[in-house]
């Protein structure tokens, strides 16, 4: 007799390399639309490189960053920009000192049919002009709307 309780491993759900393809599409149109370049990640559920891209004249500093906007939104479950409220709490604020850990706007849990399944980062405009173009990409791509 079988229970969940004697379940060994889960499911994983994970980002498809051609939605991943179709979401930096989406992101470069946003930006160009906002006026600003980009560079784009989007990593699987488990913060692991799936795609990534990173435009003409955009800084490569900006590529780190969005590596790590994407390892971050994808580690949580949740929007980059929260982290700034999360790390004013005490208890919190010791993640701060994470090398990876990136608490500025842009970067989003990829989210289908209520799983997790990747993060995607943006870096190259404001944080404002990247959490803009993050949302805009991941309804333009068809993903669920970002919450937070």
């Amino acid at each position: 007799m079988s229970t969940d309780t004697d379940a060994k491993s889960l499911p994983a759900f994970s980002i498809t390399q051609a939605a991943a393809d179709a979401l930096i599409a989406a992101v470069h149109s946003a930006a160009a639309q906002i006026g600003f370049a980009a560079a784009v990640a989007v990593t699987d559920p488990g913060g692991h490189l799936k795609a990534f891209v990173r435009a003409d004249g955009v800084p490569f500093l900006a590529a780190e960053v969005a590596v790590d906007k994407a390892w971050t939104a994808a580690s949580f479950r949740t929007p980059t920009h929260t982290w700034n409220d999360h790390l004013t709490n005490p208890r919190v604020a010791p993640l701060a000192g994470h090398p990876r850990l990136m608490a500025v706007g842009g970067g989003y849990p990829i989210t289908d049919k209520g799983q997790c399944i990747g993060g995607l980062g943006i870096s190259g405009g404001t944080y404002d002009q990247d959490q803009q173009a993050a949302e805009q990409a991941l309804s333009l791509a068809g993903f669920e709307p970002p919450t937070g």
